[in-house]
């Protein structure tokens, strides 16, 4: 999707629209971080995971508005309808973003990129947003397609023409490298993708590391690199997030997981899913990915619930001497139903929170403009307060 929170709140509130929107924490609002920034603001420099009070500075008259996830999820869930309309092999990667595979679909539907644009404009339709389309072999190479012609665009990479289709981008569009692993690569003499394509594997390897050095061999190759290639496990859900720039700070990186924690809850809600199991998956700037997962005794309720486990989970592993590229988070062993299975004894509030989630869930259902979101306190360090 294009600016998705972004272009919902333009969409919502008709008296946004052509204005710098930007979604997130307010500038006056301590630490508070850039969740989505609109076009008209990204022409000032503003970006997500920015700090809200530098997109204040480089965009003094943006629109600062607080994130509304439950509507997000809303129309996030919309989407993913339509895409399942068309195909069963739909890998929602995020709450605006899928890949689906439309393999043997040309007797439903036609040529594959009449296709994309039937999507393009059904989704126009029905949600009155835009969205933005990549064909290709890949996931990998779909994902970079769909950024060439935003917004609103459609871009198709020939079968035999990945390779070129590479050769051609500078090294900063290449996604997946940030702009800290963008200057170590600079730093090593590697300054065009064909700089790279031009060394064999083993001299990557040797210079970056087994899991960088494989990205970069393969990528600049036009084959699949690997970084979306893994699956979601069966009869689970999931949703993530590459970040523009290396996360290295621990307060930006909760705030993420908060943001899917919300997206995946109203998720389970809306499809009445259960689950007792959370994996959170992190990718650090040098492409090496790690999970780790728990599962409970009880199952999840509330997203306050879902957060604070996620957030364990990744505290547990995180390490902020490294960038992070990407964060994941994951409901495996998800039920139709929690079936019979005897209730925790005590109760601690995750009813009560549940049940105004599912609350919220209703009225947002029949009023789509109810502006209702959960914000993230942030209690400083005793040695700033």
């Amino acid at each position: 999707m294009d600016a998705f929170f972004a272009s919902v709140e333009q969409h919502d509130n008709p008296s946004l629209k052509g204005k710098p929107v930007i979604v997130g924490g307010l500038p006056e609002e301590r630490r508070s971080v850039v969740s989505t920034a609109s076009y008209e603001a990204r022409k000032f420099g503003v970006h997500s995971a920015m700090p809200s009070s530098q997109a204040f500075r480089l965009c003094p008259q943006g629109i600062f508005i607080r994130g509304n996830m439950k509507r997000y999820a809303e129309v996030s869930s919309q989407i993913m309808e339509i895409l399942s309309s068309y195909t069963p092999d739909v890998h929602q990667i995020s709450i605006d973003e899928a890949s689906i595979d439309i393999t043997g679909t040309e007797l439903l539907f036609g040529p594959p990129h009449e296709l994309a644009l039937k999507i393009k404009k059904e989704i126009l339709q029905k949600t009155g947003l835009t969205v933005s389309v990549g064909m290709a072999s890949s996931k990998y190479l779909a994902k970079l397609a769909s950024e060439v012609k935003k917004p609103d665009g459609f871009f198709e990479i020939e079968n035999g023409k990945e390779e070129e289709f590479m050769l051609s981008l500078p090294l900063k569009d290449v996604w997946g490298i940030g702009q800290k692993t963008l200057q170590r690569i600079n730093s090593a003499g590697f300054f065009t993708t064909r700089d790279i394509h031009r060394a064999d594997e083993k001299s990557l390897k040797l210079v970056f590391g087994d899991n960088l050095g494989d990205f970069l061999f393969k990528v600049v190759r036009g084959k699949e690199s690997g970084i979306m290639s893994e699956k979601p496990a069966e009869h689970s859900i999931s949703n993530e997030v590459t970040f523009p720039y290396d996360l290295t700070d621990i307060y930006t990186a909760e705030t993420a997981l908060l943001s899917l924690s919300q997206s995946l809850t109203f998720r389970l809600l809306a499809k009445k899913l259960y689950s007792k199991t959370v994996c959170v998956k992190i990718r650090f700037d040098d492409f090496q990915t790690i999970t780790v997962r728990k599962s409970y005794s009880d199952y999840i309720t509330s997203s306050d619930e879902l957060f604070e486990k996620s957030k364990e989970l990744f505290e547990s592993k995180y390490n902020m001497d490294r960038g992070i590229r990407l964060l994941g988070l994951s409901l495996s062993n998800v039920k139709e139903k929690a079936g019979n299975e005897q209730e925790s004894l005590f109760d601690f509030g995750e009813k009560k929170k549940q049940a105004v989630e599912e609350a919220v869930l209703k009225l947002k259902a029949k009023h789509p403009q109810t502006k209702l979101s959960k914000a993230r306190l942030f209690n400083a360090p005793e040695k700033d307060r």
